[in-house]
């Protein structure tokens, strides 16, 4: 009986986006999953508790929306992750980005 539950818990192993992050700016974000996709909220700062983005995808690749706390502007975005950083960008158009790399705590 506890190898089978073993083995179920084991198929339910938590995407590489999951988990807690160091912002570029110093702040902590966590991302969880939220419905069918991962929600990043802030965690500290003068933005705590704010939902700054969802994003779907699987693997090392998501895409979906993020918002930039302070300018309350919501853009399209996407983010990678390799190994213990996550390369977030947020696009107006398409053509206006700004990139930034949070690191895994």
């Amino acid at each position: 009986m506890t190898v089978t539950t073993m083995s179920v818990t084991g198929a339910f192993a938590a995407e590489p986006i999951e988990g807690k992050w160091k912002t570029a700016s110093g702040e902590t974000a966590e991302i969880a999953t939220c419905g069918t996709a991962y929600c990043i909220t802030l965690k500290t700062g003068k933005h705590a508790g704010k939902q700054i983005g969802k994003l779907s995808g699987s693997g090392a690749s998501y895409t979906g929306e993020v918002t930039d706390p302070d300018a309350d502007k919501t853009y399209s975005g996407s983010a990678n992750v390799q190994g213990k950083s996550l390369n977030l960008k947020g696009c107006v158009l398409a053509v206006l980005c700004k990139s930034q790399t949070w690191t895994r705590m």
